[in-house]
């Protein structure tokens, strides 16, 4: 099937399946319009909102997880607009963006740290390759856990991880269909199919998209086609066969970012809508990433139960930029020319890849030593990942200016090498968790990991092997029913940084890995069935890694991280809901003998990032109701020396949203203005590849229809 005729026939063929499958509409009219928003966004869903297993292996109520924790529900993420993970993170005021460019991967930081595309983002707890935009079609939810998560996780920087949960088959039929269109002629389909056979054994949940990109910036434009399913074997009342597996296909052109002019001055007098990569022989970005999981879960009795579960993901991409970089006429690098001009490169790195196994066996249960009360669980792990890549192309092709385009011919001759497997790394764990029931109100939690690892370069024949002990405990006294406290300590362990792009050599240095600490208080309340609040404050520092004046890539001093997290959710009446997230991070460099680097802030980290979320049912006109977002980030350091900062932004958003029923079946509109004043700012101010400055988007209509049969 050729990739113009995809979309179209995902449609088809997902309208003629709910047609077939389902003869009789089933979707009744409620009392209110609420009522039928929520039905609408997750209408046969397996939803588990207020519980997760963020703090390790014990699925716990939010309410008594003893760390800080953000869900997106799959009917957050429908009635939030959230198509791509860069659309959930804005509403969490401890995430930023870190060189998350246009066309390329999604990549983010939490508490100012930058997430590890090798083991911060998750499926269903196994890492994935963050290498490329992970996609949510097929996902039930969206998991931020916040601060250090070395026990959880193993590997991961001390920022946190993002997990995310796939759907898994309804118990009752589920058709959903929804279509949308946004400004520069973007156009999104997709369907959601799920549903059990009439024994109850079978359970199947199929999802599907197709889109056309045609971003905000001129020119990257793309396409993106997904397919997924989800199957579950009830093999007994006590066995369970879970099958999942989907397939992504991207391709666009990916649009680099703005380095400083005469390398002291932010760019004046551009267009967010500007393209640097805009040369005649410039190709997409194409990636094509595969996954595949399978778990088994067995019930002994009610207090335990055991699983074991696999996963292999697959990811390969070719990577094509005619790449902005540096002002050779003022032998100034990074930074452009004083008058806009900037070097054009000829970036290949065709036929990239990386390959991703994770396996895992755990039991869990429940047992009582004297008055002590028990929630346990252990386990082991292992995982092997493989980087497949050649020596890449990164030649002069010319000069252009970012005012005025100028069209450069590359040197055809140059060509990249053979891809070979350049890197391994192999990990191992053994794991264990103890919840332990002190009294009513007060818990103890513990967790333990020893983790072993060994890696290998093997163009340079680099080895390095090692184990680690990563401990965990935190504290929870419950003093009434509906508020939590805890107190936490916990160490992390993060892969060796990655020595910063350097066209002169053709492997990336990579440091030993390193160990982090955090301290953490918390408190969480419910203040009704649907109105919660939390807040945490923390304490964590690492080994600062930065190239020092010598152009030598080193780990020295430490990066220090102290906040304040404050965050709301819920129904403040029948008629209002909101969502606020606040978070005030004072991150410093210590510690590095270097008197232009000690006490300067943490680059691409505001001292005061907040998001509000408001929406208000109209009574006049039943199903309609109307909704505003605010988001507010304050100033950012540029340079590690702090000479070079940008300045604060505000940004503006509202929509609409109207249920109703047609034929007897739910329908939901959805209308939205983001960035509605169209102002500039700076929404990514990163370090990465010599320093990028990446324009937010200016203002941008979207529209929506959702059918749910």
């Amino acid at each position: 099937m050729s990739k113009n005729y995809f979309f179209p026939s995902i449609i088809s063929i997902s309208i003629a399946q709910t047609f077939a499958l389902t003869p009789i509409a089933y979707a009744q009219s409620n009392d209110t319009g609420l009522a039928e928003v929520i039905i609408s966004g997750a209408r046969g869903s397996n939803d588990k909102a207020s519980k997760t297993k963020a703090s390790g292996y014990l699925e716990t109520a939010l309410l008594d997880t003893p760390v800080s924790v953000t869900v997106f529900t799959q009917a957050q993420m429908q009635d939030l607009r959230i198509r791509q993970t860069s659309d959930a993170m804005k509403f969490d005021a401890s995430v930023n963006d870190a060189y998350n460019a246009v066309g390329y991967a999604e990549q983010f930081s939490i508490r100012g740290f930058a997430l590890d595309n090798s083991s911060s983002y998750r499926k269903d707890g196994f890492a994935i390759p963050g290498d490329a935009s992970i996609p949510l079609e097929n996902k039930e939810r969206i998991e931020i856990l916040k601060g250090i998560a070395g026990f959880q996780a193993g590997f991961a920087t001390p920022g946190g991880i993002l997990n995310y949960v796939t759907k898994r088959p309804t118990n009752t039929a589920l058709r959903s269909v929804t279509i949308e269109a946004s400004e520069r002629g973007t156009l999104y389909g997709s369907a959601d199919l799920g549903g059990m056979t009439a024994d109850k054994q079978f359970g199947y949940r199929i999802n599907a998209a197709g889109e056309r990109l045609r971003s905000y910036i001129k020119g990257a434009n793309g396409q993106r086609q997904f397919v997924s399913g989800a199957f579950d074997w009830h093999i007994s009342p006590q066995a369970l066969l879970q099958l999942d597996l989907d397939y992504q296909h991207k391709s666009q052109l990916s649009a680099p970012g703005f380095q400083l002019t005469n390398g002291t001055d932010l760019p004046r007098g551009i267009s967010a809508d500007t393209m640097l990569n805009d040369q005649p022989w410039a190709k997409p970005v194409d990636t094509r990433n595969s996954n595949l999981g399978l778990r088994f879960e067995y019930q002994f009795n009610a207090d335990w139960h055991a699983s074991v579960a696999a996963n292999k993901h697959e990811f390969k991409r070719d990577d094509f930029t005619a790449f902005p970089y540096g002002c050779g006429s003022a032998n100034l690098y990074p930074g452009y020319c004083a008058n806009g001009d900037y070097d054009v490169y000829d970036y290949q790195s065709p036929n990239e890849s990386k390959s991703q196994i994770g396996t895992q066996a755990l039991i869990n249960g429940k047992f009582s030593t004297g008055i002590l009360k028990h929630e346990f669980a252990a386990g082991v792990s292992g995982s092997q990942r493989k980087d497949y890549f050649g020596d890449y192309v990164y030649a002069l092709a010319g000069v252009s200016n970012i005012f005025h385009p100028v069209v450069v011919v590359p040197d055809a001759s140059n060509k990249p090498g053979a891809v070979l497997l350049r890197r391994t790394d192999n990990e191992s764990s053994a794991f264990l968790q103890d919840a332990i029931g002190m009294t009513d109100n007060l818990t103890l939690h513990a967790g333990l990991r020893e983790l072993h690892i060994t890696r290998t370069q093997q163009t340079d024949q680099a080895h390095f092997q090692h184990s680690y002990l990563l401990p965990s405990v935190a504290l929870a006294l419950k003093p009434t029913a509906n508020w939590s406290t805890y107190i936490a300590f916990t160490q992390g362990l993060e892969h060796g940084g990655l020595a910063p792009f350097d066209p002169s050599k053709s492997e990336q240095l990579f440091l030993n890995p390193s160990k982090s600490k955090q301290f953490e208080l918390g408190i969480k309340a419910e203040l009704s069935h649907d109105l919660n609040l939390s807040a945490a404050a923390f304490h964590i520092n690492k080994a600062l890694e930065y190239v020092d004046s010598n152009g030598n890539f080193i780990s020295n001093g430490e990066a220090i991280h102290k906040g304040l997290e404050l965050s709301a959710q819920g129904k403040v009446s029948q008629e209002f809901n909101i969502g606020a997230s606040i978070t005030a991070l004072n991150a410093r460099q210590q510690n590095t003998g270097d008197v232009t680097l000690d006490g300067k802030r943490i680059t691409n980290v505001p001292k005061l990032k907040s998001t509000v979320y408001a929406e208000y049912a109209v009574h006049q006109v039943k199903g309609f109701f109307v909704n505003a977002n605010w988001q507010y980030a304050g100033s950012k350091a540029f340079s590690p020396d702090n000479t070079i900062s940008v300045p604060g932004y505000h940004v503006l958003n509202f929509g609409a949203r109207y249920a109703t029923q047609i034929a007897g079946s739910a329908a939901t509109y959805r209308f939205n203005v983001d960035n509605t004043r169209n102002s500039f700012y700076w929404r990514d101010v990163t370090q990465s590849l010599g320093g990028y400055l990446f324009p937010g988007a200016p203002r941008t209509y979207k529209v929506s229809a959702q059918f749910d049969f």
